[in-house]
């Protein structure tokens, strides 16, 4: 009779045992009970060893550390104003906002409470959204805004504001954004066309200015030129002779005929 009583006192025990669980370390637990018929007031935030033996019972297990996902080896396919084609492989990382653990779970039970709870979450929920804000934003640019100087930044803290709202909203903080943009090889070599022309047209533009600039400067030197040649008179070069010579010092070279009559009248 007592091996009998050990034997269900030990199967009691083990059952027991086998219907908790531990809340992991990094983790938040949020327990539904009743199925999660009431709502949120069936789900509360558990720590430590947690019952689960009661029918409708069920723990999730959510981390609370950095999540890293990308689309794997899905490629975004996108139009532009346009209607040129582009594509994106978004890579982002997020975290559940601690005291929002109930909300994460209650809009996503659905996916179950397994270890796959959040790669779930990812791929049917947060990179779905994440598809939907794109291609509906991506309308609103053209593929020269894009490819400019900036643009692809300007569009990728775009869609970074965007899609941080809709993860707040799900109890998530967006940590990390990255749209990867590319483009086709003729899009490319269009572009890289149209911004090589216009490198050659401002280089052209700077180079008729500098020689508009040149032809001015040589005109205004021509006509200084031509009125210091007409303000030199004879009568001139005698006085600054006359003014530079002290009258016995010997001459050299050429003197202002006029002057030298003047002082020598036998001179020729």
């Amino acid at each position: 009779m007592k091996t009998v009583k050990a034997i269900m006192l030990s199967a009691a025990l083990m059952v027991l045992a086998t219907s908790c669980e531990r809340v992991a370390p990094n983790y938040v637990g949020v327990l539904m009970e009743d199925y999660g018929k009431n709502g949120k007031a069936d789900f509360s935030l558990v720590k430590g060893r947690v019952g689960t033996l009661t029918p409708g019972t069920e723990l999730f297990q959510v981390p609370l550390w950095e999540q890293r996902a990308d689309f794997g080896e899905t490629v975004l396919h996108l139009k532009d104003a346009n209607n040129t084609e582009f594509t994106s492989k978004p890579i982002y990382s997020f975290m559940v906002i601690e005291d929002r653990a109930i909300d994460v779970v209650f809009e996503n039970k659905h996916l179950g409470s397994g270890s796959d709870f959040m790669t779930s979450l990812e791929d049917n929920i947060l990179e779905t959204k994440i598809y939907d804000i794109m291609k509906e934003e991506s309308r609103k640019y053209t593929t020269d805004s894009l490819m400019a100087n900036g643009g692809n930044l300007l569009y990728e803290e775009g869609m970074q504001k965007m899609v941080s709202s809709e993860f707040e909203a799900k109890g998530l903080k967006l940590m990390t954004f990255s749209c990867q943009l590319d483009f086709t090889d003729k899009v490319k070599e269009k572009i890289n066309t149209r911004n090589e022309v216009s490198t050659n047209i401002t280089v052209l533009d700077q180079q008729i200015l500098e020689q508009l600039k040149q032809n001015r400067l040589d005109s205004l030197k021509a006509v200084g030129n031509r009125l210091i040649s007409a303000g030199i008179t004879q009568q001139l070069l005698q006085r600054e002779f006359i003014q530079k010579w002290d009258g016995h010092t010997p001459l050299y070279g050429s003197t202002p005929i006029t002057f030298m009559k003047d002082i020598n009248p036998n001179s020729k």
